[in-house]
């Protein structure tokens, strides 16, 4: 980081936080929904599961290796006694999170036993709740202030190597259904031109789809904040 060098927009992170809001607040029920012994309805509950999981792990293992070194290495005190408090939420995050997933693999292939799950779900939509609000309140401001814009794009590169590249524009479309024109614009204006041209047709026609296999419509509730 040198003097005059543009810092972090963090807006693309209060969009991504409204979409793992939305759709891990909707899990539980979800899984509740799933008649015992429906393994075609928990197949594609569990998948949906499985897609989301799989972008936040990515979105969290992103924070780890680029961003808390970061605000330790250069923020000092402002950062000293809030980037352990994140670490330690990751933590117990990743416990919940691979707590569910082992879960949804056996509850797949049976659809037994789905309260048990729901109620794993439950425990990282807390944790997860919980973490992104005190991420928002503490974490960004600081990152503002200690993170360059260059560097902030790579937390978004970072994440994308996590997820399967067939998986990404479905991924994108989760999070453009509650973002700011503003910052799927932003966001875009980094991609290859093919990309942001089709992104913004594409993945909302994705999202759609999905959400009306999962959620029963191609609407559903917007959680937002």
């Amino acid at each position: 980081m040198t003097a005059g060098e543009t810092m972090a927009d963090v807006r693309d992170m209060y969009m991504a936080h409204r979409m793992f809001r939305r759709e891990f607040r909707l899990l539980p029920q979800l899984v509740r929904d799933v008649q015992p012994g429906d393994v075609e309805r928990a197949g594609v509950v569990a998948a949906h599961a499985d897609k989301i999981c799989a972008v936040l792990d990515a979105h969290h293992s992103g924070e780890d290796a680029l961003v808390w070194p970061r605000l330790l290495e250069r923020g000092g005190a402002d950062c000293a006694d809030i980037v352990p408090v994140m670490e330690s939420q990751h933590e117990g995050l990743h416990e919940a999170l691979e707590s569910l997933t082992a879960a949804l693999a056996a509850w797949r292939t049976a659809a037994q036993d789905g309260e048990q799950l729901a109620a794993k779900a439950e425990l990282l939509r807390d944790r997860l709740v919980e973490h992104m609000q005190l991420e928002e309140t503490e974490i960004l401001p600081l990152a503002e202030k200690y993170i360059t814009a260059a560097e902030w794009s790579e937390l978004g590169e970072h994440a994308m190597t996590g997820i399967p590249k067939k998986d990404l524009p479905l991924g994108f479309g989760m999070a453009m259904y509650e973002g700011d024109p503003a910052v799927i614009k932003a966001v875009l204006a980094e991609a290859p031109l093919p990309l942001r041209l089709l992104m913004p047709v594409v993945a909302p026609r994705l999202y759609a789809a999905h959400a009306r296999r999962v959620h029963g419509t191609p609407t559903p509730p917007r959680i937002g904040v």
